[in-house]
């Protein structure tokens, strides 16, 4: 890794970006890049833009900091490119990102692994409106955007399929419902941190997720000493699974009254939120690494060839 002036590496911070995630990407970017500055380091902040090779070149980093969601960001894109300059990142590579990304994909690495996932399939768009293609209760969204944009919950009472928004894509991924609890665990490098209880009236959507007061985050949840064992086996095996690197974060649904066979797995997010109201900062604050220490410990972690 090339040092700049100093003793430590600059770093350029990669936020914003064209997804539908956008304004997310800057918060946890602008977070990040604050809080590696309060670490010493000297931090370039870049909207990804279709210029970003140029600005790239310009600013010459010794290390990208990869603080991108959404596609482009998270899905393998940037990482090529990263790649191809030999600019070490942080996070997950391709072929990861990638199959992190496509929901459907990843679900069938964690079936291979022997994990617990949700019955599920790929449906054309107008299929899925024109009548149920599967036995309701069942969820209707985008095979490869993340943080429950275009998210369709379909009761069991429903009388009739879906009618999805024109902003949805051609193929949408339908799954079963899994009742439960909503449980979210952090995986930093080989470690799963811990298990945090997601309470939230109703759906947890966009604005619950990214909005302070939008739900509250019990950590460590509390339960039965075997089921957070499980959920931190399960999220330590789904990020190996798929070859994550740095951190990644485990979505997992818990139907209590089925104790350890009530446990689904959802998806893995290998660029996992870093607002204030985030998950991942919560548990690694929770594990005694501050939201500096965190963010420091990715810029460490950072390669090629990932």
């Amino acid at each position: 890794m090339g040092e700049s002036s100093g003793t430590l590496p600059k770093v350029a911070v990669l936020l914003g970006g064209p997804s539908a995630e956008r304004e997310v990407s800057l918060s946890s970017g602008r977070e990040c890049a604050a809080a590696l500055r309060g670490e010493g380091y000297e931090v370039i902040e870049l909207d990804a833009g279709p210029d970003l090779y140029a600005q790239l070149i310009n600013c010459k980093p010794d290390v990208v900091f990869n603080a991108l969601h959404g596609r482009w960001g998270e899905d393998g894109c940037v990482q090529g490119m990263l790649e191809w300059m030999g600019l070490p990142y942080t996070h997950s590579g391709v072929l990861a990102s990638a199959l992190a990304m496509d929901k459907q994909r990843s679900k069938m690495v964690f079936q291979e692994a022997g994990l617990p996932v949700a019955k599920s399939g790929l449906f054309a768009k107008d299929a899925v409106m024109a009548g149920h293609v599967m036995t309701p209760p069942y969820v209707a969204k985008p095979n490869n955007e993340g943080s429950s944009v275009g998210i369709y919950l379909v009761h069991e009472a429903a009388n009739g399929p879906p009618q999805l928004a024109p902003e949805m894509p051609d193929e949408v991924l339908v799954e079963a419902f899994a009742p439960g609890r909503e449980l979210s665990v952090t995986v930093m490098g080989d470690r799963a941190l811990e298990v945090t209880d997601i309470l939230t009236d109703g759906w947890y959507d966009y604005d619950a997720k990214y909005k302070p007061g939008g739900s509250r985050h019990v950590v460590p949840a509390e339960m039965p000493d075997d089921i957070r064992a499980l959920c931190l086996d399960y999220a330590l095996r789904a990020h190996q699974a798929l070859g994550c690197r740095g951190v990644s974060r485990t979505d997992i649904r818990w139907d209590e009254s089925r104790g350890r066979d009530g446990l689904i797995l959802l998806e893995t997010n290998n660029q996992p939120g870093m607002t204030p109201t985030s998950l991942t900062p919560e548990q690694a604050a929770y594990c005694g690494f501050s939201f500096g220490a965190l963010c420091a410990w990715l810029v460490k972690d950072a390669s090629c060839g990932r």
